[in-house]
């Protein structure tokens, strides 16, 4: 494994920093809360406009053809910067699904549109719908040629806005998981409500109910039943991107607690040159290098076509927990300014807290961990 950046990974890095500290300030990410989006649509068109969308896509889908490794690299961006988009719904959860499983009239359609900006997808899928035995939240039954979808699914990111929404149903009252077929649904279809859910986050996670949404096979990713595989991967996949996000906004708590050691002063002298504040900083910075390499291990994996299920789910441990002990120390070191809204410490802990939950939480992973393991 190359542990340094190629020449074009850097200028990705550098260009993608550059460009988010001009235009996704603390205060857009604030207003973003607020608004009922939850995005805003100028930066999403810019994004659209530096190839970001398309990054991971082929040249004949609109795309740059950039592999799995240097999309991690602009994701780690977007986290340092809290970039309130749905980048990681539309262009993995959605994007990706199309390009593993959908079919090439989906792809010619659909691929470019997501690359130049004009839609915007959701994935209903959860990493609980990965464990052995779990089922799907959604049942897909026959009734002639097409399909009627029914159930609820909580915290899908962004559904209030998708164009599209990529979706795991199972078959009738079949308890199997292995029975899994996955569908592309316009959100405009009858029968679909989306509700805002309230979060620490202020997100803008949603409530999405399908009762008896009737979808042709036209919709259908993938082979009838068979989407396991397929939903195993694109859920790794966010997996990843969701622990590069997070180690972005991570290295980001770190450099503003270093910072305010240097500046704040008590007893005469920077709080920066006690030894206690001293180590917090160490074990956060260790904290940070540990996450950043457990991701880009996998990250690489996943890029190579290797198998790759332990090295995920050890990333994805190591990544909650790590940057739940970043901000904890960031708190304990700002002091008081790291509570106040006026101050970006506790933007960055209350996303922490909540990424902490989605793809799986700490103990779901551990439990992969123990199964790879073989106990």
């Amino acid at each position: 494994m190359e542990f340094s950046f190629t020449e074009e990974q850097k200028l990705i890095k550098n260009a993608a920093r550059d460009f988010l500290e001009k235009e996704c300030p603390s205060d857009l990410v604030r207003a973003m809360e607020e608004d009922e989006r939850g995005y805003p649509p100028e930066l999403w068109h810019k994004m659209a406009e530096l190839g970001w969308l398309g990054l991971i896509f082929p040249g004949e889908y609109g795309g740059s053809g950039g592999g799995f490794l240097d999309f991690v690299v602009l994701l780690e961006e977007m986290g340092r910067y809290l970039a309130p988009v749905p980048f990681l719904e539309t262009v993995i959860l959605g994007g990706l699904s199309i390009l593993t499983a959908g079919t090439e009239k989906q792809k010619q359609e659909l691929l470019p549109k997501i690359a130049e900006g004009d839609l915007i997808l959701s994935g209903t899928m959860t990493a609980s719908e990965l464990i052995g035995g779990a089922t799907a939240d959604l049942r897909s039954i026959r009734e002639g040629g097409d399909f009627l979808i029914s159930g609820k699914k909580l915290f899908v990111s962004y559904a209030h806005v998708a164009d599209y929404l990529v979706c795991a149903a199972q078959s009738g009252q079949d308890r199997e998981s292995e029975r899994v077929t996955l569908f592309l649904i316009e959100n405009r279809n009858a029968g679909i409500s989306c509700t805002v859910l309230k979060t620490v986050s202020c997100e803008k996670h949603c409530e999405v109910v399908f009762d008896r949404v009737r979808v042709t096979k036209d919709s259908m990713m993938g082979e009838y039943n068979k989407g396991w595989q397929i939903l195993r991967k694109v859920l790794q996949q966010g997996e990843i991107a969701k622990c590069a996000l997070m180690v972005g906004g991570a290295e980001k708590v770190l450099e503003m607690t270093v910072n305010h050691a240097k500046k704040r002063v008590q007893f005469g002298r920077p709080i920066g040159s006690f030894q206690a504040i001293q180590h917090r900083c160490a074990n956060m910075k260790v904290d940070l290098d540990g996450a950043r390499f457990a991701t880009y291990e996998a990250a690489w994996k996943m890029s190579q076509g290797l198998p790759c299920t332990l090295e995920v789910s050890v990333a994805k441990v190591w990544v909650n927990q790590a940057f739940d002990r970043i901000c904890a120390n960031g708190h304990q070191i700002q002091g008081g300014s790291g509570v106040m809204k006026d101050y970006d410490m506790e933007l960055y802990s209350r996303r922490a807290k909540a990424a902490e939950f989605f793809f799986g939480d700490t103990n779901f992973h551990r439990e992969i961990v123990t199964k790879e393991l073989g106990l």
